[in-house]
């Protein structure tokens, strides 16, 4: 099959990218050129920018392909020129949205039935905490008028896996390895749920070849803090619950991956997969996960996304 990837060249773009073509698909990638590029030979890399509608789509002008797979939609400006652009070149259009649609769901575990947040307003462009899940919604909404039964959305939780350029599970992977008592938010019973990006590639190529529509949650193993902390390693694990943390003035968004169970946005760490398993989605071990991590990371210096010297202050409050 002939397929477009808008975006392609990072993290979850490039996996998805190495993928289609590991199991025989001849890709485009549509870009700006301002990423490294490190993909393979074979790709045919166009260059464009949503961002200036119709007249940054020209490289796509009498082009057909079978899908297209934007990884790189963020704004109903982005979504809006590409989707009316492609009406009638390509055949099924896949959409990486997030978990965040459902803003902070209450009802667990979240499956793709649970309410969506409502749309942001097609003219905001400004993408932070605030504004990221509803700008998707509306993404979402856009795709879904113009292709009807002939798109799928795919919604991750946070991903984790080789290139990871965000650092959200890396942080705790690099953090384990090294000497000192290690901070461990809340007191272990608390849940993370990352999907393997290498399982969120897989899968789109199962939607492609086999045209699936539809949304699909894109989550991972579930597991307990502790057996995180055990999973990873950490051999001096200092807990710091909720009040430890009030104390210390740490928010909830501050150590990357956690989420209180009940706190807020703790339905990103309860998601239910059972769509997409039912529609192909193989799982990768947390083990296997974490090994690839771990090779990837290896060489590199790459900083803690929570610092020591802030991490030594709250294992003070902690021990008190």
């Amino acid at each position: 099959m002939r397929i477009l990837v808008l975006g392609g060249t990072r993290f979850i773009g490039r996996q998805i990218v190495e993928t289609l073509l590991t199991a025989g698909h001849a890709v485009s990638i549509l870009t700006r050129g301002k990423s490294a590029d490190e993909l393979p030979a074979a790709v045919e890399r166009l260059r464009g920018d949503r961002d200036e509608g119709a007249a940054g789509l020209q490289a796509l002008t009498g082009r057909s392909w079978d899908a297209c797979v934007d990884v790189s939609g963020y704004t109903a400006r982005q979504v809006r020129a590409s989707a009316e652009f492609l009406q009638g070149k390509v055949k099924h259009y896949v959409f990486v949205s997030t978990m965040s649609v459902y803003g902070d769901a209450q009802e667990r575990p979240v499956r793709e039935t649970h309410p969506r947040l409502p749309p942001a307003e097609e003219h905001v462009l400004d993408v932070n905490g605030e504004t990221y899940g509803p700008l998707k919604v509306m993404c979402e909404n856009i795709i879904q008028s113009i292709y009807g039964d002939g798109c799928a959305f795919l919604r991750p939780q946070i991903v984790a896996g080789p290139h990871d350029h965000t650092g959200r599970y890396g942080h705790w992977v690099q953090r384990a390895g090294q000497a000192g008592a290690m901070l461990a938010p809340g007191d272990g019973t608390d849940h993370v749920q990352v999907i393997d990006v290498r399982d969120l590639a897989r899968f789109t190529v199962t939607v492609i070849e086999q045209r699936l529509n539809g949304a699909f949650n894109m989550a991972g193993p579930r597991m307990t803090w502790a057996e995180f902390m055990k999973l990873l390693g950490a051999r001096d694990v200092v807990w710091a619950g909720a009040k430890i943390m009030e104390a210390a003035g740490v928010g909830e968004r501050e150590l990357p991956l956690y989420r209180p169970e009940r706190g807020t946005y703790g339905g990103l760490m309860d998601a239910s997969n059972e769509r997409a398993r039912a529609a192909g989605l193989v799982l990768t071990s947390p083990e296997e996960t974490l090994r690839a991590v771990r090779a990837d990371l290896a060489g590199r210096n790459v900083a803690l996304l929570f610092p020591r010297e802030r991490e030594a202050e709250i294992l003070g409050i902690a021990r008190q």
